[in-house]
């Protein structure tokens, strides 16, 4: 695959869609040589960003799209993904997941954990509506670390 190559989709805001940026990214990753096990995280992270989007940023709204934006660039694939709220206001944290799995807590709310945990960089901008993303990115040379458990 050449490098700076870009896909863009344009998602309905409905559960179900983040199928299709799964699998774009998925085949972008796998034709710049990615691992599955790699793919397979990057697909749990972009799915995930998808439903927080669809979820959170454009509260399910018929009338707006998210947006996902892949390329790739010196051995590594960026991921945008891109909705109408207004970010978050901060970083996140990480939950507490004993008061989470013992009924403490709401289950919900880990979903910008496992992103981070799932990707080598993790970012969240805030902006105006249309102009809030989260920026992935997984890179290629992190493949010997990943299979030797480093």
């Amino acid at each position: 695959m050449r490098n700076g190559s870009a896909v863009q989709v344009n998602l309905p805001s409905e559960l179900g869609f983040e199928k299709v940026a799964m699998s774009t990214a998925a085949s972008m990753a796998e034709l710049m040589g990615f691992s599955l096990d790699r793919i397979e995280d990057l697909k749990t992270a972009v799915a995930e960003a998808c439903i927080n989007a669809i979820e959170h940023g454009n509260q399910f709204s018929n009338t707006l799209v998210v947006g996902v934006e892949l390329s790739n660039c010196d051995d590594q694939l960026e991921v945008r993904v891109i909705d109408d709220g207004r970010g978050i206001a901060s970083r996140p944290t990480a939950p507490n997941i004993d008061r989470k799995v013992h009924g403490e807590e709401d289950p919900r709310g880990m979903g910008m954990f496992l992103i981070q945990a799932l990707v080598d960089e993790a970012e969240w901008h805030k902006g105006p509506p249309g102009k809030s993303f989260v920026r992935l990115v997984i890179k290629l040379d992190k493949e010997n670390e990943y299979a030797d458990g480093h």
